[in-house]
């Protein structure tokens, strides 16, 4: 009897390995070799497991089984060919080669064998060419880069490329760096050709790529001040080159910070923080520096931005920011405070003053002690006052951009320095200037001060007229435009309460058609079109305006045209504009006490809109898809500009939760790029952002095939993202969500399951099978069946001391249909995968019969079949419990079960 059971198993494998669950099929052969004695069925097993690892990309294990069918037969060609892709896979390609070629010979005509031979053959071929000649290669290239009578591109740019290509792998980057080749690069950089150049930089990202002690070397030989003059020039690309290098150099450096190195690559290497803090002085030198190019000094910012603030508040030391804000807080507020345009000024980009912004924001927040921020705020108050006293106009000038520059920045010390006597009185009266020029940078400043509360009622008493005279008065429509955006937020102070508007009914109106008009003439400048979007996104507040400007598709369109432009410093309005239209803000719902107490007083009770309804957000959101909302989202996405702020990235976020509310809507939204552009923003930024971004992918992986949303690699990106649903300070929503979305991952693939088990998800979902709600009960249920094909999770439900098992077979006996369904699907795929908990299951509860039997009598025919199959294999595992069963009424039932005609 116990060789029919093998047979079946076996019978059983295959079938699953057929139908592609190979996890599965691996159990059902595993278990068959545990009640298998003869040699050669034991053999065949072991070449079937050997297949299933092979699929499972476990290679060390299906060389081992292909071995053992092959010391039992060693002609056995199936696992002889078996164990050549697994020796193959483990890179020893010497040994696949023998197995291969014994193949050929037992079946000389096998096509199949002769290519596998012929493929391994060349690879090997190739490797032994490049080990040996990696040496004379590197000379060679470097020789064909160098020599100034080389005319061939083409045989240029081949060295070049090979030359990157070699310095990605170990082995080559050391070929190169003991090749002299730090100082042939060297050479290459200072040819000042750009594709050289290039080919340089490229090269030496790969010697440093998580190499300290190669970098401090290589930083040695460069010099610091060689790298930020490439950083600094004009060639875009060799910028961006430079730029990559320094933060691969910088990642590098600060591994050695932080980590007290023990190991033998450090033994004799001093500390890097001076190398770190020589790198940095040199960039902070660059920002000041007249002749640097623009974009290279946003580089310098950039990488500012992403080395000098601590990433997480768990690190203890912040003396890298305090040292920057000593050494350079006043060259970063050169930048910011540029006015571009006038004579002798720094040459910076549209992003430039962002990027000051942002930096100088996060070097504030890093700062942890009272005595840190009024150190900053001197440094900054020092700096305007400097150009604000005794200076002719363009000092002033220079004093209020600043204050500009902290106000979208640290605004704490924005307000600090508007304080300072005079400023204010200067911004206003400059308002007024003939000069567009300064009038510019006054109105501008104006407006980033209506932002910041602490100002907005002084500014709400003397800029509101002044403003409008401005905005109906001058001839300039950069100016207008500015003045109107002033005008919009001083109005939206009532926020989405309909009944608080400032203005006068039907001028928010007004406003936003002429904003929406400005916003679709391509006659005016991108920089001053970008205020006409800061206008929409106070104005569209309104649910009004929301109405009128997704009906207009030209604004749309021409909205989403400047998010992808080069300018970045657009994104946030596009954002906040979009969260308006699509009502994806946090609704603040009144308590219905508090309602009639302020009914009872006279109070003011805010009102909603009533296009804020559903069914207006919904048909507003289908026009943002038709207008191509999801491409300029993706877009925005992947900016690595340091405009793409948390707070940025949240509200995109919020939109993409919204865009994907409606099922039907979904399939567009992943066909446009959406389902890629969610991961990001779910991995990094605000809680609230990562975790609207998580449950937005969850909606995508309950309803469409997860595969083809997430092609390739990327599903299993969605892994971490959904688990963090899980976690107990998300709403119930939000976790059941997330357990829909992982049960249908799970029941995908071994290695998907692997993943999930990897990121700790399966204590969580037990947990929330104890939960109280039936819906998110059911959820965790039906995950935990789908997970249940894993052997660790098996194993799980044998564990000592543990309820898993009689949990399930209690559920089994649910009122709640559904419930019951998972369940017991859960134990037939046990009991038929994981025989030993057939012998548990009497031993759980003793209510173990008539649940099976209840099951069995069900009318679902559903429950019917599931119950059959767990009493089927738990008749095949145990003779004791066979006679248990036998002993009851069940084989009344079964008999009876089995003359049924209607259920086959």
């Amino acid at each position: 009897p116990l060789q029919v059971s093998a047979g079946q198993l076996r019978e059983r494998g295959n079938a699953l390995f057929q139908a592609g669950d190979h996890a599965a099929a691996l159990a059902a052969y595993t278990q068959a070799l545990s009640l298998c004695d003869a040699e050669p069925e034991r053999a065949v097993l072991h070449r079937n497991r050997a297949a299933c690892y092979l699929k499972l990309e476990d290679y060390a294990k299906a060389e081992a089984d292909a071995t053992k069918a092959i010391e039992a037969d060693g002609r056995d060609m199936k696992a002889l060919f078996r164990r050549s892709q697994a020796l193959q896979k483990l890179g020893r390609l010497d040994q696949a080669v023998n197995d291969l070629q014994r193949c050929v010979s037992l079946e000389p005509k096998n096509k199949a064998f002769q290519e596998a031979l012929r493929a391994l053959g060349s690879s090997m071929h190739e490797k032994m060419k490049t080990m040996s000649c990696t040496d004379s290669k590197v000379e060679q290239m470097f020789q064909i880069l160098l020599d100034p009578q080389e005319k061939d591109a083409d045989k240029k740019q081949k060295a070049a490329q090979n030359l990157i290509v070699l310095a990605r792998e170990e082995a080559g980057a050391e070929k190169i760096f003991q090749s002299d080749g730090v100082r042939l690069l060297t050479q290459l950089l200072d040819t000042a050709k750009a594709d050289l150049m290039l080919a340089a930089l490229r090269t030496l990202v790969g010697l440093c790529s998580g190499h300290r002690s190669r970098t401090m070397v290589i930083l040695a030989e460069l010099g610091a001040p060689r790298l930020s003059a490439v950083l600094g020039v004009d060639h875009e690309h060799v910028s961006l080159a430079a730029c990559n290098l320094l933060h691969v150099m910088f990642d590098s450096l600060k591994e050695g910070m932080q980590k007290d190195f023990r190991g033998k690559e450090d033994a004799v290497v001093l500390d890097s923080s001076k190398d770190v803090k020589l790198l940095i002085k040199h960039l902070l030198e660059l920002l000041e520096l007249e002749g640097a190019s623009a974009h290279g000094r946003d580089n310098a910012l950039n990488l500012l931005i992403k080395v000098v603030p601590r990433k997480s508040a768990k690190e203890i030391n912040n003396s890298l920011s305090l040292w920057v804000i000593d050494q350079g807080l006043k060259k970063i507020l050169e930048v910011g405070s540029t006015v571009c345009g006038t004579a002798g000024s720094l040459p910076v980009t549209e992003n430039s003053q962002m990027s000051a912004s942002v930096l100088l924001s996060k070097l504030y927040d890093d700062l942890k002690c009272d005595a840190e921020r009024e150190n900053f705020h001197h440094l900054c108050e020092d700096y305007v006052r400097n150009w604000f006293e005794g200076n002719e106009l363009s000092g002033k000038l220079r004093a209020i951009q600043a204050a500009s520059c902290l106000l979208q920045g640290p605004s704490d010390a924005g307000n600090r320095v508007l304080e300072l006597e005079g400023m204010m009185d200067a911004v206003l009266s400059l308002c007024a200037s003939v000069c567009e020029a300064h009038q510019l940078v006054a109105v501008e400043a104006l407006i980033h001060a209506t932002d910041k509360a602490k100002r907005a009622s002084f500014i709400t008493a003397n800029g509101v007229s002044l403003l409008k005279e401005i905005y109906k008065h001058s001839e300039r429509d950069s100016i207008r435009i500015r003045a109107l955006v002033g005008l919009c937020k001083l109005g939206s102070a009532g926020g989405t309460d309909f009944s608080m508007k400032q203005f006068a009914e039907g001028s928010t109106m007004k406003l936003a058609k002429q904003c929406r008009k400005w916003l679709c003439n391509e006659a005016i400048d991108a920089g001053t079109r970008r205020w006409a979007v800061e206008g929409l996104a106070y104005l569209t507040f309104d649910a009004d305006v929301k109405e009128e400007f997704v009906e207009d598709k030209a604004a749309m369109q021409a909205m989403f045209h400047l998010a992808k432009s080069e300018d970045k410093s657009v994104l946030y309005a596009v954002a906040s504009t979009l969260v308006n239209c699509t009502n994806s803000y946090d609704h603040e719902d009144p308590d219905p006490q508090m309602l009639e107490l302020a009914k009872y007083a006279k109070q003011h009770i805010p009102e909603q809109h009533p296009k804020d309804k559903p069914d207006f957000v919904k048909r507003r959101v289908r026009k943002l898809l038709s207008a191509g909302v999801v491409s300029a989202l993706a877009c925005m996405v992947k900016s690595e500009n340091p405009a793409l702020t948390s707070s940025c990235r949240e509200l995109i976020s919020r939109v993409f939760l919204a865009l994907v509310e409606e099922a039907e809507d979904r399939g567009r939204v992943v066909a446009q790029g959406g389902g890629k552009a969610l991961i990001p923003l779910s991995l990094e930024g605000t809680e609230v952002g990562q975790t609207k971004a998580a449950q937005a992918l969850a909606k995508i992986t309950i309803t469409s095939n997860p595969e083809m949303a997430f092609p390739g690699e990327r599903i299993y990106e969605v892994v971490r993202p959904l688990v963090s649903l899980l976690h107990l300070q998300r709403s119930g929503l939000e976790n059941f969500e997330g357990l829909m979305a992982l049960t249908n991952l799970a029941g995908i693939s071994e290695r998907l399951r692997q993943k999930i088990l990897k990121e700790k998800a399966v204590p969580m979902i037990e947990g929330y099978m104890f939960e109280e709600h039936e819906l998110i009960r059911l959820a965790a249920t039906e995950c935990m069946c789908n997970m249940a094909m894993s052997k660790e999770v098996q194993e799980l439900f044998l564990a000592e001391g543990s309820d898993r098992l009689k949990l399930m077979v209690l559920y089994s006996g649910e009122e709640d249909e559904r419930l019951r369904r998972a369940a017991s699907g859960t134990l037939a795929m046990l009991t038929a995968l994981h025989p030993p908990i057939c012998k548990r299951i009497p031993q759980v509860t003793v209510h173990w019969l008539e649940i099976l039997q209840a099951l069995l009598l069900s009318p679902s025919a559903e429950l019917q079949h599931r119950g059959a199959v767990v009493v089927m294999n738990m008749v095949a595992a145990e003779r004791e419990v066979a006679e248990q069963l036998m002993a009851s009424e069940m084989l009344e039932i079964l008999s009876v079960l089995a003359k049924e005609q209607d259920k086959p």
